[in-house]
């Protein structure tokens, strides 16, 4: 019996039998849809998680501090040697040329007072603050109580936000240049008993800044005197950079540094002399972290990195791999053992028909070949289905996922053609109808053609 024969009656059997075909396919595809599914979000999820971690990025930071011990878990396994150092542009350039390193990120973070806008959003949960009055103003603005504070400001370069630990939860990043614009923290709103469902109604409004500088002269004696500027609040946003509530460009920032720094004892501020607060080190990858630790550390810095973090992250994202991959894989058993059954069914049924092939000439290859093409275009046609279905159910997922994404201020998830899962999946689920058709088609073949003849 040649192939086209015996595909000929592989496809007129199951033609004849259409309604369990189609259940079984439906089976197949089912099986195959999930377990592809899974399969490229957990792709898609590991790439946005660790992909864009080992091409370099804020998770492959480290933050780089002159003094031997100061916040921050350091490198006490390595500590720096000697007296701490400046951090200025000397650094940062030697630090730039050390092996692993892509970009060096100079950060400035100094003290400065405060005055809160006049009027702020009133709570969207419309309870009353203690930092605001019940009086609401005709555009939804409300008094506010709140004293002038002291916080921290932190200046970077913003042309470089993509490799500092920065997210944008609303609005924009100030101007890289601009000396009047101003992002805030979720720090600043939760002083008015604002969430992060206020942060939209917190932009346009302004705030006042002033950098402390303590000055003394015979007539006045110890004064402080403040560099003030209104600055609008065009963001808010998240930073784990410095502690402070407000993230400007670097260039004020320094402005407000030099300020502070030039008066009597700016030490009382906890300013030094170094043009920079710290340095914020972004590695190639994720692999190249420790060894960058260590040759920073050897310059005599003190540093502190997630690198440890990161190694779980990675560690526990492949345990979800795992775990879908096996919830795919039940599906596909349960599925197999459906094609199992339908085809040890079909046997019993096609008794006379294997008698009567038999009985003209066909052999047990050809006999058991029969039903493994039967097999095989169902798991074919099945897995085509499945992973094509699994494919927009990923899609559908990650448009899902990107739109929460987006509401908090993070890069959504790239879903591109995965034509390996597709191509895997399709012939994956085809080898695994062939491996549940191989008893069936066994017991097939074996059958003498006097027993299949002569059952009624």
């Amino acid at each position: 019996m040649s192939y086209r024969d015996a595909v000929a009656i592989a496809a007129r059997s199951v033609v004849r039998r259409l309604g369990r075909a189609v259940l079984t396919v439906l089976a197949v595809a089912l099986a195959a849809a999930l377990l592809s599914s899974l399969l490229i979000a957990g792709t898609a999820a590991k790439s946005r998680v660790l992909d864009d971690v080992s091409r370099g990025g804020p998770l492959t930071g480290i933050r780089v501090d002159a003094a031997a011990a100061g916040v921050g878990a350091l490198d006490t396994d390595n500590p720096p040697q000697g007296p701490p150092k400046r951090i200025d542009d000397a650094a940062r350039r030697r630090i730039a040329a050390l092996p692993g390193v892509r970009h060096v990120v100079a950060v400035v973070v100094n003290p400065i007072e405060v005055i809160p806008p006049a009027k702020v959003p009133a709570p969207s949960h419309r309870q009353t603050s203690t930092a605001t009055s019940t009086s609401a103003a005709g555009n939804g603005l409300v008094a506010t109580k709140l004293d002038p504070f002291r916080d921290e400001v932190v200046g970077v370069d913003l042309s470089q936000a993509s490799d500092v630990p920065v997210t944008l939860e609303a609005g924009r990043l100030p101007g890289a240049s601009s000396t009047s614009e101003i992002a805030v923290t979720d720090g600043f709103l939760r002083r008015f008993g604002l969430t992060k469902d206020d942060s939209k109604r917190m932009l346009g409004l302004e705030v006042e800044i002033g950098a402390p500088r303590l000055s003394r002269s015979p007539a006045l004696g110890t004064a402080i005197r403040g560099r003030w500027t209104r600055m609008t609040i065009v963001g808010v946003v998240a930073q784990e950079i410095g502690a402070g509530q407000f993230l400007v460009p670097i260039a004020e920032a320094t402005a407000a540094r030099r300020w502070t720094a030039s008066g009597f004892s700016a030490s009382a501020f906890g300013v030094d002399a170094s043009p920079y607060s710290l340095l914020f080190v972004v590695a190639s990858s994720l692999g190249q972290v420790s060894a960058v630790r260590a040759e920073i550390t050897r310059v005599g810095f003190s540093t502190s990195a997630p690198e440890s973090l990161i190694a779980s992250v990675q560690r526990y994202v492949h345990v979800v791999e795992i775990v879908l991959g096996g919830v795919g894989l039940i599906g596909l058993v349960i599925a197999a053992l459906g094609i199992t059954n339908a085809m040890l069914a079909a046997v019993r049924e096609r008794r006379r028909e294997i008698g009567v092939l038999k009985a003209i000439g066909a052999r047990d290859r050809d006999v058991r070949r029969i039903f493994l093409l039967e097999a095989a275009t169902l798991g074919f046609v099945g897995g085509a289905i499945g992973t094509t279905a699994g494919w927009l159910t990923a899609r559908e997922l990650a448009s899902v996922v990107n739109g929460y994404l987006a509401k908090q201020g993070l890069a959504g998830v790239k879903l591109g053609v995965p034509t390996a899962v597709l191509i895997e999946g399709v012939v994956g689920a085809t080898l695994l109808a062939l491996v549940a058709g191989m008893l069936p088609a066994q017991r097939a073949a074996r059958m003498p053609a006097r027993q299949a003849m002569g059952d009624r």
